[in-house]
């Protein structure tokens, strides 16, 4: 398997994960799949410390992730949230694993402080995922979401990449072995 950044011809594929997951689950929010040029334009705003990764497994796009700008206001520019996708039929394989390891990489690299991922409650394969990269959970948000007739909950992980301010521990170093 191969991780490397996602180009616009990855959309297609990154889509038919995306949708899937729109469609038939709760782990994204979105109510509305997107097209393909709106996967275009999705990629083509991602670029430096704000990347897409794919990982491909021969011909096929086995998963994706990105780093996304964690709030708007200035403050918080040394802050990102990751989102991590896996496409069904790769799933239990590390795909998440390399995925979520290269996020990393390219975050500690670009010198963000923190790493962030909302996750929604009772995902416990992302939960896991994040706790196995060093991720802590930090709280709770209750009823955030609604979708499919039910309040979802929102949990909040966090990774410090070079262990905080005073008196904050650092964070544990990724332990992402595919």
């Amino acid at each position: 398997m191969e991780v490397r950044p996602a180009t616009a011809a990855d959309a297609a594929a990154i889509a038919g994960i995306y949708n899937a997951e729109v469609t038939s689950s709760t782990v994204t929010f979105d109510l509305v799949p997107r097209s393909i040029d709106e996967q275009v334009a999705w990629i083509e705003q991602r670029s430096g410390g704000h990347a897409a990764l794919v990982v491909t497994d021969g011909d096929d796009l086995a998963g994706f992730g990105a780093l996304s700008p964690y709030r708007e206001r200035p403050a918080y520019t040394t802050s990102v949230e990751d989102s991590v996708y896996v496409h069904r039929d790769h799933r239990g394989r590390g795909v998440g694993r390399l995925v979520l390891a290269g996020l990393i990489d390219t975050a500690r690299n670009h010198g963000f402080h923190t790493v962030f991922a909302r996750v929604v409650g009772g995902h416990e394969a992302s939960i896991q995922l994040h706790q196995q990269a060093g991720f802590t959970i930090i709280g709770t948000e209750r009823e955030v979401g609604r979708k499919f007739g039910r309040w979802l909950d929102v949990v909040v992980m966090q990774l410090l990449l070079d262990g905080g301010g005073e008196g904050t521990p650092p964070g544990r170093p990724p332990v992402l072995e595919s």
